[in-house]
């Protein structure tokens, strides 16, 4: 956007509101040119240092308040998790119980997700444009960032599962689902125990966390070779059979998230990057 400018009435000297000395004594300039775009539905300041003064970093607020607004971030995050944790049971449960209303449910409360999303990354912006915050605290923020990209991937899958629950649900079960009830409490329980991870920053519990997901791995390959052998036995079990293996996959990438989670983890405590899934 052009930025107009007012000539000075007299005629003499740089236009009003260029910041220039009525002079204009270009020796005396210090500091750095700062312009305002708008961005995301608010004012984000950038600051254009010049090329012979130190780098100029506006005052916006207070520690106080940069505390307070990324502890406000880290509530937010943790109330998203929290919805994801009982989203990945409820489709679950309406695998179990072939209820096609819970799995609807279910469904729909992945929108309360998506906007969770996007109402954290909101505030994400607006704290590093308003406090520009620098080294471990926008470590934090940018963790924090993909940490809810993650939990919002994580709903999608929960929803999925949901979906294929619905189309089973009027079908006789293939069989009694035990691993698959099971490969969805212990989703449920890594988002949980990857949430205290980062509620302490607790390095040994998001590890612990992370290599659960070689147990979501072996209930995932027993699943599989099981709903396998049943399609091979029976071509009238293969469309129940493929539902069944879908809703498998949507968990077990779950338990993959969870250890991008965890990983994130790491690095917000210790600013390493660590594999954790190898």
């Amino acid at each position: 956007m052009d930025e107009q400018r007012n000539r000075n009435p007299s005629g003499d000297g740089p236009p009003q509101g260029s910041g220039m000395p009525a002079g204009g004594d270009l020796g005396s300039l210090k500091g750095a040119e700062v312009g305002r775009s708008a961005e995301a539905g608010g004012l984000v300041a950038q600051a254009r240092p010049s090329m012979t003064d130190t780098p100029f970093r506006p005052n916006f607020g207070t520690r106080e308040t940069l505390d307070r607004e990324m502890r406000n971030v880290k509530d937010e995050v943790l109330r998203m998790g929290s919805l994801v944790a009982t989203q990945i049971t409820a489709a679950k449960q309406s695998l179990v119980d072939h209820d096609a209303e819970g799995a609807t449910a279910a469904i729909v409360s992945d929108g309360r997700i998506n906007e969770a999303q996007r109402h954290i990354s909101s505030l994400i912006t607006m704290t590093i444009a308003t406090q520009q915050p620098v080294a471990r605290d926008l470590r934090f923020l940018l963790s924090l960032d993909h940490v809810t990209y993650e939990l919002e991937r994580i709903g999608d899958h929960a929803a999925s599962v949901a979906k294929q629950a619905r189309k089973l649900a009027p079908l006789p079960p293939l069989k009694s689902y035990v691993d698959l009830p099971r490969m969805g409490e212990l989703a449920a329980e890594q988002v949980r125990g990857v949430l205290m991870a980062l509620v302490d920053l607790d390095v040994v519990r998001a590890r612990e966390v992370a290599a659960r997901d070689d147990e979501m791995d072996h209930l995932y390959h027993a699943l599989f070779d099981e709903v396998v052998g049943l399609m091979r036995e029976d071509t009238q079990n293969v469309d129940r059979g493929t539902r069944l293996l879908f809703a498998a996959h949507y968990l077990e990438r779950i338990g993959d998230r969870v250890t991008n989670i965890a990983e994130d983890v790491v690095f917000l405590a210790t600013g390493d990057i660590e594999d954790l899934n190898p």
